[in-house]
Parts: C-alpha cells; structure tokens; sequence
C-alpha cells in the first residue's frame, strides 16, 4: 500500500513539475506586465476612454471601448466604480457595455498567461474577447438607444492604492499584491491539472470536447460556469485538455463563459444590471461563447 501511494506521488509530482516548468515564466511575466501596466497606464487608459467621451465617434466608439477594456489591468469590482464615475461624465451606456464586458473577459496579465497556451489559442483569446465586447456594445446600441441599460447608483471611485512616492517602491507593492491574489489559484491549477492527466484518460477528453461536434462545444461552455475561478489557475487545465484533444473551439468557448460567469464577476454585474437584464447578460454569455466556438472549429 505504501509503494503504490509513492508510487502515485511520484507520477503526480512529475506532471505537476512539467507543467510548472512549462507555464511559471508564463506566470512571472504576467505579473510583471499586469503590475506595470496598473502602476504606470491605468490611468493614461482610463484617460483616453473619458476622452472618447468628447468625441462623436458612433459606432467606432464601440470598438476602442472593447480594446480599452481589455487593456485596464482592474478586476470586476474595480471597473465598476470606474464605469460609474464615467456614466456620470455623460459616457454612453453601450461604449460603457463594450469596455466592461471586454474588461471582464480579459487583461493584460490573463494575455500573458494565455500565450502558455500556444499562438493560435491566444489569438483566438485575443479576437474572441473583443469581439464579445464589440458585440454586446452593439446589442445595447441597437435595443437601449433611448433607454438606461446600466444602474450606477451608490457606486464611486474608489481611490488607488498604487500611490507610493518612490515609484519602484509602487511597482513592487502591486506585484506582491498580484502575487499573493492569483498564486494559490495558479498552483492549484496546475495541481488539478496533474490529477487529470493521471487519471483522466485522453481520449475520454477528446470525446467530451474534441472534433467539430456541438456537443463538445456546448460541454466546454457549460463546465466554464462552475471550474473557473481564477484566470491563471484554468490555464493549465487548458493546456491538459489541449494536449490530450480539446478542440480549440471548445476552449474558446470555455475562455468566455469562464471568466464571464466567475461567481465574483456575476456578483459585480448582477449588481448594476438587476435581475432582468442580469438574465440577458447570461443568455448573450452562453450564446456567444456557443457560437464562437462552432466558428472556430469550422475554421
């Protein structure tokens, strides 16, 4: 009993020490872009999306909205505020839908971790995001013109922390705070990883999420609601799953409904939407991510 436990151990270090190997300067570099773009951009970002708001720049708003999302280095709970205060500025509710949802999906630091993955999957992280922003800015464009989609009300900016005078000292101190909130998550991921490729044969991957199937699809989307819970824990999953014949359709579709129905998220957005259009927000997620992922794999 004793061997076979070590046994076991030994073959669970190993796909945990290769993977680790794998994705930790995948990691490392996330953190530091992440904290550099917090410490240094965030406002330079936030600046030119109240620009924006100057502007007649129509539907074209929609589309730098997304890519400025997807460029703020701040959590759910942290855009809120942000978008609050912009809301008051007289920003427009479906640039405000675009910014957000693209911001939900990814960052900066999600990027980084995501290249782990290989080129194409980032790419298709990349694109698939922003569009999911574009879209849902050209949803409320279209259906909310004259009507408020968003409800602020309560909600201010809050002040930042990154405000030591010695601008290294700043830099280090949003690093450690990176660290500290996605470490855990980042090791348990890869620890999660490990089990499955010890006991989750390959091919029982491949016929859950691989070929062009829409079942595939759908499954991916579908277990991307109660798995994710952080960014950089679920990339190792998804390197796994990959590797044993995932297809890249159904990983993207676990990329969107991953994140975009992290509980903490949902939280956030339940928040400032209400129970209604908290309902469309859900069904826009899955139909999204479903649809994008038959995209991809009829590519």
């Amino acid at each position: 009993m004793a061997d076979m436990l070590h046994r076991e151990a030994v073959y669970l270090w190993y796909y945990f020490s290769v993977q680790l190997e794998q994705i930790f300067k995948y990691w490392v570099l996330g953190m530091v872009l992440g904290s550099l773009v917090s410490v240094f951009l965030k406002d330079r970002i936030h600046s030119a999306f109240r620009f924006m708001g100057e502007k007649r720049l129509g539907i074209l708003g929609i589309v730098i909205a997304s890519a400025l999302g997807i460029a703020s280095p701040l959590c759910m709970y942290g855009t809120i505020p942000i978008a609050a205060s912009f809301s008051k500025s007289g920003m427009r509710d479906d640039w405000l839908a675009a910014f957000m949802m693209s911001s939900i999906l990814l960052n900066p630091q999600l990027l980084i971790y995501s290249a782990a993955l290989g080129v194409t999957a980032l790419a298709v992280r990349l694109v698939s995001c922003f569009l999911c922003g574009v879209f849902a800015g050209g949803l409320i464009r279209l259906f909310y013109r004259n009507r408020s989609f968003f409800s602020f009300k309560g909600f201010e900016e809050t002040g930042s922390r990154d405000t030591d005078s010695n601008l290294l000292f700043r830099f280090l101190k949003n690093l450690a705070r990176n660290v500290r909130a996605t470490g855990w998550y980042f090791l348990a991921g890869i620890a999660l990883s490990a089990l499955f490729q010890r006991y989750v044969p390959a091919d029982t991957v491949a016929g859950l999420f691989g070929g062009n199937e829409a079942f595939g699809v759908l499954m991916a989307a579908t277990i991307g609601v109660p798995l994710y819970a952080c960014g950089g824990g679920t990339i190792p999953l998804l390197q796994a799953w990959l590797m044993d014949g995932m297809s890249l359709g159904s990983a993207a579709a676990f990329m969107i409904t991953g994140p975009a129905t992290k509980i903490t998220n949902l939280g956030a957005v339940k928040i400032v939407l209400g129970i209604k259009r908290f309902t469309l927000y859900l069904a826009y997620i899955m139909l999204f991510s479903f649809l994008t992922g038959l995209m991809v794999n009829s590519i």
